[in-house]
Order: structure tokens, then sequence, then C-alpha cells
């Protein structure tokens, strides 16, 4: 804002106090003085009718003018009582271009003057000055103003002096003097006179004394602003505060803040739900950014009285702004709003004009609020009827804005410290508790693995004590120790077959723990073959009938198998593993007399067709069902979830009658879960146990004749494709696993599961799979970091990857949201898209 020139007839008595005030002022280091008197010369200097003063420094310039309206005054050495009450044309003016304008002619001629005058002044320093006169500082200017508002007070107020001298003045402690009555009249007219010549000064002086404590009372309220800023980061507290102050300077009838928010706006461009239209009065535009529309609301207001209707909470209708009322990027760039009549303003726009009436808005004044280079709101002044708003009202809202951009951007980082100071808490919290957990679940594998080491004991000792004991005995009648006689023949086979037995115990043990150590790490690797079903039951029940004769258990095989189905594709040596470990349970805990049934069936289905069949091949999609049924003590409802963990068995009774390592079930499941299939369990206590295994059908890359087609489906892999398609699947969800493996291996391609993430990138660097299945969230180490890590290997970083993702991301943003997958497939799976996705990736590889 230009500054104000002050144009005021004064007394010259109030002069001359200005000019001394001024004069003070040029005490300012680096300040340079410049009067009148160093211009006038001697022959017009005494009878010179115009007077002036300026300071010219850095931080605070003015420039004093006064022109004598009579020539009883012109003598400025002879300062009588009437010349005191002369007046004078006055001009007060901080304006760095007028005072520069006033000077620069001065300057010229005070260089022409004697060396002598001119020497009191370094000319130099005087033009420079000049030329780089600068707004005042705000600190000096306020305190210049609050010293001329005295100045001008005390002056202005008769009271100060004393109208009646002479003879009415008491001198030392003579007796007062009686005053005759024509003195009296006269000094009495002399004092009326006096007054006389006051009163103009008073009505002169009274507009001055207006304005300055207007501008006083601003800078008192800006001050208030900044302390309650400094005071406090409440924010509410600071802007509701600041409103009501503010609107009681202004004398406005409403004044409100008017905050932006970001809206969500819908794929078809229409807001996510209707907002109402209401009143705000803030003449703003709404502008979409992205997926998101700038609105409004009022979230402060402070009114006049009580029949101002409240506008607090109300939006404006985005309706309204169709051909854009102003433009939301000049209020970012700090434009103010001035309005002294809606009506005329707005003529053009009905639909706001109507939320002006309605608002009871005639006319507005409004400034933006700027955080950060940012748009943050409005403040917005309203009155009830035409009003032409002065510059300066303008300016002081324009500041007080500022300060509260200054009182919001410091709540915001108050805000953001708290935050991240309740986020850090609530991390402590939970690594605290995951670390509780942890060191909950180290202790439950001590004690699992201290059981587990009693149990290893007790079963590796065993067989051991008999091959150290029965080998001594061998070796010690070799020597001949034990006497002469020699040892049977029979007794002999039958020591040799203990230690041979012994050794198969150990040998299972120790095959039982680095099975499922392999099978943990996500190192087991099926060996994918034919073979025959009924075979297989045959055998294991075989290896196992004398061990059911020696404990007198009944063995039956019950085959269901049709003569077509009986050839099954899978890995055949963890099936008998898996037979066997059930079947041994079955015996181990069936007691005398009873018996144990293995049913063996597959189930085909019915929706897939094959393309090829040879006779006795099970069709692709079927499933082998293998069902161990015993009639032993059976296992409580509350112990059914300690089967299939390792290093767990049933309680300690249990534990001493039957023995055993607590592995055989868990190595059981993994394997199950190896080849895609389930288990499942049924049992009653004292009546016996049935477990029910299902494995679906494997595919081989050496058996044409399981490749199939889908019967309502052209998707179906290419011969050529399958014969050398192998993938690897990380996926931690067994069912979405199981799916995927039916589907890609009823399509001919060998498929090996993985849970773990962690151990995915070694294991497929190692395999070398043509294409590699990751689904995006897994836990620990999630789908990115597997693929770039993948990416970032030599021997991986050229595999085919199809990401497996819970939404639809686009084609071109597929390697950038996957850190480089070639394809992604959305969840849920569904068998035709997942080969299709198949068929693409082999095809880029039969390509390449």
């Amino acid at each position: 804002m230009k500054p104000k020139t002050l144009n005021r007839t004064l007394p010259l008595a109030t002069f001359e106090a200005a000019y001394q005030l001024l004069q003070q002022m040029a005490e300012i280091p680096g300040a340079i003085w410049l009067t009148d008197d160093a211009i006038a010369d001697s022959q017009n200097r005494e009878y010179s009718s115009e007077r002036f003063a300026a300071v010219v420094s850095d931080h605070f310039s003015a420039l004093l003018r006064g022109n004598l309206l009579d020539e009883f005054a012109t003598n400025r050495h002879k300062h009588s009582e009437k010349n005191l009450h002369s007046q004078l044309n006055v001009q007060l003016t901080f304006d760095p271009g007028a005072i520069a304008h006033f000077l620069s002619p001065l300057a010229d001629k005070l260089a022409e003057i004697t060396p002598t005058l001119s020497g009191q002044i370094d000319i130099r320093a005087l033009k420079q000055g000049i030329k780089n006169i600068q707004p005042n500082s705000a600190v000096i200017q306020s305190e210049f103003t609050l010293n001329l508002l005295d100045l001008l007070a005390v002056n202005a107020n008769p009271n100060n002096r004393l109208p009646l001298h002479s003879q009415t003045e008491i001198e030392g402690k003579s007796a007062p003097k009686v005053i005759a009555p024509e003195t009296l009249q006269s000094q009495i007219a002399e004092a009326v006179n006096q007054l006389q010549i006051a009163s103009p000064c008073i009505s002169f002086c009274q507009p001055v004394e207006a304005a300055l404590q207007q501008q006083l009372e601003q800078e008192r309220l800006l001050n208030q602003v900044t302390t309650q800023i400094r005071q406090s980061l409440e924010l509410p507290v600071i802007l509701s505060k600041a409103v009501e102050r503010v609107r009681e300077f202004l004398e406005v009838d409403r004044l409100l803040i008017y905050q932006f928010e970001k809206v969500p706006v819908s794929h078809n461009g229409e807001l996510a739900k209707e907002i109402p239209a209401a009143v705000s009065g803030s003449g703003e535009i709404q502008e979409t950014s992205g997926s998101y529309l700038y609105l409004g609301r009022v979230t402060y207001e402070a009114l006049a009285n009580d029949a101002i209707s409240s506008v607090l909470n109300f939006s404006e209708g985005a309706q309204c702004f169709t051909n854009g009322v102003i433009d939301r990027e000049k209020y970012r760039k700090g434009l103010a709003l001035c309005v002294a009549d809606v009506e005329t303003t707005y003529s053009s726009q009905p639909c706001f004009l109507e939320l002006m009436r309605r608002a009871k808005v005639r006319a507005k004044l409004l400034v933006p609020i700027v955080v950060q280079d940012e748009l943050w709101g409005l403040l917005i002044a309203h009155h009830c009827t035409v009003r032409h708003w002065e510059e300066s009202k303008k300016t002081f809202l324009r500041q007080i804005a500022e300060h509260l951009a200054i009182a919001i951007y410091q709540a915001e980082l108050y805000a953001q410290v708290q935050q991240q100071k309740r986020t850090s808490e609530q991390r402590v919290i939970e690594r605290t508790r995951e670390l509780r957990d942890a060191l909950v679940a180290a202790q439950s594998a001590s004690l699992a693995k201290s059981e587990f080491l009693a149990a290893m004991s007790h079963e590796l000792r065993t067989p051991l004590t008999c091959v150290i004991g029965i080998s001594d005995t061998l070796l010690r009648w070799s020597y001949g120790k034990v006497g002469s006689k020699e040892v049977p023949l029979q007794k002999q086979r039958q020591y040799l077959q203990t230690i041979r037995d012994s050794g198969d115990h150990l040998l299972e043990l120790i095959n039982d723990i680095l099975d499922l150590s392999q099978v943990e790490a996500g190192k087991a690797v099926l060996k994918i073959s034919e073979f025959s079903l009924s075979k297989l039951a045959s055998q294991s029940l075989h290896a196992l009938k004398e061990k059911a004769a020696a404990k007198g258990v009944e063995l039956v095989q019950e085959q269901r198998i049709k003569q077509e189905c009986d050839r099954f594709i899978a890995d055949p040596r963890r099936l008998r593993q898996i037979l066997f470990n059930l079947l041994g349970n079955a015996i181990k805990f069936t007691p005398k007399g009873g018996r144990v049934i293995l049913r063996v069936w597959v189930t085909e289905d019915k929706n897939r067709t094959p393309a090829v069949r040879q006779p006795g091949t099970t069709p692709a999609g079927s499933t082998a069902v293998f069902q161990i049924k015993d009639t032993g003590i059976g296992i409580p409802e509350n112990q059914r979830s300690l089967l299939f963990q390792k290093f767990q068995q049933l309680d300690s009774p249990y534990r001493r009658e039957y023995g055993g390592t607590g592995l055989g079930l868990a190595l059981t499941k993994q394997l199950v879960d190896l080849h895609g299939g389930a288990i499942e369990v049924n049992s009653k206590v004292d009546v016996g146990s049935t477990f029910t295994v299902f494995i679906p059908i494997q595919t081989t890359t050496k058996d044409e004749s399981t490749k199939f087609t889908y019967e309502k489906s052209n998707s179906s892999l290419p011969l050529h494709y399958s014969s050398r398609g192998s993938l690897v699947l990380v996926e931690e969800d067994e069912e979405t696993a199981m799916l995927i493996c039916d589907i890609l291996t009823a399509a001919g391609l060998q498929v090996v599961w993985m849970i773990e993430g962690s151990a995915a990138v070694e294991q497929i660097e190692l395999l070398q799979p043509n294409a590699v299945i990751v689904d995006m969230r897994l836990p620990g180490m999630n789908g990115c970091e597997i693929i770039h890590q993948l990416r970032q290997k030599r021997a991986t970083e050229n595999i085919k990857i199809l990401a497996l993702s819970a939404n639809e991301i686009p084609p071109d943003q597929i390697s950038l949201l996957t850190a480089g997958a070639n394809e992604c497939l959305a969840k849920p799976i569904h068998p035709e898209q997942l080969l299709d996705k198949i068929i693409s990736l082999m095809t880029g590889i039969g390509n390449g």
C-alpha cells in the first residue's frame, strides 16, 4: 500500500513540536538530517514563509513541510504567545517517492552553496540516501506514531495552559492583591481570546488524532494476534479469537474463515457424494486437480449481533461456478477482493448473487490465507449495507491473514510432530508386543526342542544299543572269548536281522528329520512319474505286515480303483512315505486284536474331458484318495490341533506307552501340501480314527497322454509349450495355491509350490523354471521385493513373471507397480484367464 500524506492546518507550536520529534528520529545511526535552514540564504532566511525538515535513513525516512498562513509569524526569532498560535498548512509524508522528489533538487542546490555550508552535510551520502530510500521499518514507524499521537493530544488540550497571568499569580509568600474590576475584565477578555484561539486547534487536530488512534489500535491488535500465536499452538483458539477481535476492529456485520477441502471425484467426473448448496459468500471457484475437487466450508465466524444469520459449516454449491466467479489461482498469488455492492459486481452471476442475498450480504472484503504457497482458505468480511472499503482496512486484513498463515503452518507442524510421536509410540508398543510374542515363541520352540531331544534320545539310543550290543557279542564269539561252542547259524542270522532292523529304524528317523527340514526350507522338489496306485498300496501294506502281525493287528486292503484309472501321476516315493507314516501310526495306536483298513479310490472331474486318453490311465483333473481307518485308542478333541505340528505328540502317558518323535504326521502334512492336496481327520476316543488323504493328479513332461483341453474353453496349452514348461508358484494361501496347481498341472505343466517368500529367490535361481507366479501380498518379503531381487540377479533377470494382485492393473503400469513383472492377473483366479496369461508368457519364451 502506498503511504498517505497527512495534510492538516496546525498551530505553529504543534509544528515546532513535530519538528523537534522528527529531529530526535534523526539520531538513528546513519541518518541524514536536512532542514530549510541549510538551504535558505541569510537575506530571506528570517522572513521565509515555508519551512521543512527531512530525515533519510535505511530504516526510517520522513518529510515535514509547513507554509505559514499569516505574515505575523514570519519572523522565527520572535516566539511570542501569538506567534505560537499562528496557523500553518502542514504536510507529513513517509512515501519514499514523495520524499525523493522533494529532496533531489535541494541536494543539487545544496551542492552549489559555499563550501562552508555544504561542508556541514555529506552531499554524496545525501544523494545516495535519497536514491535508496526504502519503506519504513514497522517497529520504528510505530514508535514515531505513538510519540506523535501523545504530542498532539497534549497540544490540543487547553487545560494544560494557565490562561491568567501576572496579577493573579502568587509570588513567594506575599498576600493576594485586590484586583480592580477593569483589570479583571481585561484579563478575562484576554483568556477568552486565548480559548478562542485554541478552539480551532482542537477542531483541526481531531481528524489527525483519530487517524493516529486508529493506526495505534491496529498496531495493538496485530501485536495481540502475534502474541497469541506465540503463546498457543491450538489453532482453533487462535482463529476463533482472531476472528472476533478483527470483526470488532473493522466494525463489520460478519467476519468468517472459509477453509478449503479436497473432495474425491468419481471416474465419471461427478462428485462422490452430493454436496448441498449453502451460503458462505467467498466467491471462489472450485477447480479439479487430478482426482480431487477443491470445495470450501465456513469453519470460523464472528457476528455483530444475533440478528445477523450464521453461515457456520456452510459450503457453496459447485453449480454456481460453471462460468467462474474468480480464478482460484489468483487467490493463491495473493489477490484481495473488495466489493462495495454485490448487486452491481455479481449482476451477471445470478446463482451466486442469490447466495449473497440469502446471507444478507451487500458488501464484502476478501483476502486469501496462503500457507507455504498453497491456498489454505479465505478471510472474508461481510457487511449488510453498501460500503466502500478503505485501503487501510484492506491492508490490515491482509496483515491479519499473513499472521494467521504463520499460525496455521506452526499448528500443522505441531500436529505432524504429535502424529509422529504417536506413531513412534505405537511402533514401540507393537515392537514390544512382537518381541514378547517372539520370546513366547522362542520359549515354546525351546520347550518343543527339549521334548524332541528327550524323545529322540530314546528313539536313537534303543536301536543303537541293539546294534552295538549284538555286534559286540558277535565279535566276542568270533574271537572265542565266550566259550568254545560255536554260534548256531540261525542265531547269527537273527542277530544280523536285528542289526539290520535297527539300522533301518535309525535311517527312517534321520530321513524324517531331513525331509521335514527340506520341505520347510522350500528345497523339496517333487519327482513326478507315472505308477500303479494298486501296486503302491499293496507294497505299502506288505512292508508293514510283519509289524502288524507282531502286534496282533489285522491289515486289510480295500481297493476301489477301476482298471482304467490305475495309472496315476505323482511322486511315488513321497506317497509311499505318506502311507508308511499313516499306516505305522494306525498300527502303533491300535491294540492287539484290532484292525487297520487301507482304502484307495480315484475321483474324476466331470467338467473336464480329456483330449487324448490311453487305456488304464487316470484322466486329468482326477484325485487319488487314500483312507486309513483303525480301531485304535482315538484322538481327543482338544488334542487334534497338535496332530500336524512338529515335535508334538499326545499327552505324556501316550508318549511313555507308544514312543515316537512326533515328526511323522508333521512331515505327512507337508508332503500332502507339496502335492497340492489335503488331509482330513475323524476320530472318536476308544473307537478309532480315520485319516483321509486327497492327492490331485500331477503332470509329467515325458507323458503326453495326460494333456487335455477344457470342454468349454480354447485356452489349452499347445503341447510344444507344456512339454518343456515348468513353473514355480510363490503363494501363501493354500486354497489359491491348490487351484492354480490343479489348473496348471492338468494343463501339462510341472509346478513347484513355495510358501515362504524369503527362500523363494534362491530356490528359483536353483531350479531355473520357465516362469514364476508370485502373489504380490506375502507376509515377510512381499511380491515386489521378490520380483526386484529376481531382476537383479543375472541368472533370473530375464525369467518370465506373472504377478497375482488383488486389483486390476492397467497393462502400461504392470512393470512399474509390480517392480518388473511381465504380466498381471487379478484375483479371484479364473482358469481361462490363468491359462491365457501362461500361454502369453510361454509364447514369449518360444519367440525368444
